[in-house]
């Protein structure tokens, strides 16, 4: 730190604590430091106290890492893109799950649990960390930055807990089939250990929020990321062995084929999921225990925008989540094009004959190997409680009685 720098934090540190400055200087910055921290942790106005520090601090300069407004501009975009597509994502796959009888298993409310801590983390800790970040200002008060720095944790925590307990849940299911018996009675205490344990592991933040312990980040990037990281990655490589390594001796029957196909299905999607977590954390909690190690990177120009960069990566795997079950499963795809076409259709009525096409031709995609009455009596006995295939089921009954009229197939329909 130069003289100058020196100057202004002793000239300061002497207004706002009303003490003699000489005195003060004839501390180290350390022991200032401390004396500072001491009386914000004590005092009653220690939102004041730290405004008028700041303000004094920095009158007449730029706050450090303040941006440039057309650079706040574009990352307020680009952050406006994940916290939308997160926070409609996730509330659509907790419907899904909730409203719909069928889709009540055990690993669809292990994903609803995932879905929440994603929304947490999203509405109560993104938006305002972004603030932040932009402004180099706290506005919030120091009450929710203990709140805050705790969501976050709590969060992370229990969005780690819940894949491991979805890596155990398959690899019993594949590997111990027989000794597989996740009930949901289980399933509901798994959930509450999740979030007792999240709760446990994020209490230091609400007792040392105001400081920096280097000792706790270590162990909870530990807890939260490595040990996890690890255990999942030999689960998955064993039910990787499992299910496309192994050969069995003599034919399979259909049903096998059926079965092994559902799981290999499942597995393939939950080792995408993981990994992108894995890949959408890696970088944040690298830097973060970067900074710890070599404090000279805080001086750097660049140094926000690398880490605006790491932490959106990190805010956008509670948006991705939704996309790949979307992509990788087929019941959740009916739902999501459901609801999207409902809300296409709200906006005209021209709307709602293109909205029931896609709903159409979104079955079909998915069913192309089976005739289209074999397809009807298969859902009929699959889901029968589900209202949403009930509905594109009916608009399909009432395509092929237009086409018996029309004498044209299902097919030329839809591509009309």
């Amino acid at each position: 730190m130069d003289p100058d720098k020196f100057d202004y934090l002793y000239n300061c540190s002497a207004i706002v604590l009303e003490r003699d400055i000489t005195f003060l200087i004839q501390l180290n910055h350390t022991d200032l430091l401390a004396i500072l921290n001491q009386a914000l942790v004590t005092s009653t106005e220690r939102d004041v106290l730290w405004s008028n520090f700041t303000d004094c601090l920095f009158a007449g300069k730029q706050r450090p890492f303040d941006l440039e407004w057309w650079q706040k501009l574009s990352w307020s975009a680009v952050f406006a893109v994940i916290l939308t597509v997160a926070t409609g994502g996730n509330i659509i796959v907790m419907w899904i799950v909730l409203a719909h009888r069928r889709m009540r298993t055990v690993t669809n409310y292990l994903l609803v649990n995932l879905s929440i801590a994603d929304l947490m983390m999203s509405l109560l800790n993104c938006i305002f960390n972004f603030i932040f970040m932009l402004n180099s200002n706290w506005p919030f008060g120091g009450f929710y930055c203990t709140v805050n720095n705790f969501v976050a944790n709590v969060t992370v925590a229990s969005s780690t807990f819940t894949l491991v307990v979805i890596s155990f849940d398959r690899y019993m299911a594949i590997m111990r089939p027989l000794r597989h018996h996740m009930s949901r009675r289980r399933t509901t205490v798994a959930l509450i250990l999740i979030w007792v344990a999240s709760t446990v592991l994020a209490i230091p933040c609400l007792l040392y929020s105001t400081t920096k312990e280097r000792n706790y980040n270590l162990v909870f990037l530990w807890l939260t990321y490595l040990i996890p990281m690890t255990v999942m990655a030999v689960c998955y490589t064993l039910m990787g062995r499992e299910l496309w390594g192994s050969k069995s001796i003599g034919e399979h029957t259909q049903h096998q084929k059926d079965s092994m196909k559902s799981k290999r299905k499942v597995v393939r999607m939950f080792i995408i999921v993981v990994t992108i977590f894995a890949v959408c954390w890696l970088p944040y909690q690298a830097f973060i225990i970067i900074l710890h190690h070599h404090q000279s990177i805080v001086g750097s120009s660049y140094v926000q925008h690398v880490y605006l960069s790491f932490y959106w990566l990190a805010m956008s795997n509670a948006m991705v989540n939704p996309i790949i079950y979307y992509w990788m499963n087929n019941r959740f795809r009916v739902y999501f094009q459901q609801i999207i076409c409902r809300c296409c259709c709200l906006m005209g009525r021209e709307n709602r004959t293109s909205c029931q096409i896609q709903e159409t031709t979104g079955f079909h995609r998915t069913n192309t190997a089976r005739s289209h009455s074999t397809r009807i009596k298969s859902m009929s006995i699959r889901w029968p409680h589900s209202t949403a295939e009930s509905h594109v089921q009916a608009i399909r009954m009432r395509t092929r009685s237009i086409c018996d009229k029309m004498h044209t197939t299902p097919n030329e329909v839809a591509i009309i």
